[in-house]
């Protein structure tokens, strides 16, 4: 069976995130000012061939360890749908 697991990575709460620290800039200077933090990460669909959701699950973990986070700055979250 086919499942599709969604692989969450963002950085670590105690990293600078400069990618966020130009976007908040960019939105200030826009007028927005109500927003305080911004945090860019990456979301990532994999299509898992595997027998149940638990299995598709621990696939997508597998290859967010391996290969998708980078676990010395980023954390990952993996949910199937």
């Amino acid at each position: 069976m086919k499942y599709t697991a969604q692989v969450r990575v963002m950085p670590l709460k105690d990293l600078l995130d400069p990618q966020g620290k130009a976007v908040l800039g960019g939105l200030n200077n826009l007028g927005l000012h109500a927003v305080s933090d911004v945090r860019i990460g990456k979301h990532i669909d994999l299509i898992v061939e595997a027998s149940s959701a638990e299995e598709a699950k621990a696939v997508a973990s597998h290859a967010a360890k391996q290969l998708l986070a980078n676990p010395v700055m980023e954390t990952f979250e993996v949910h199937v749908v």
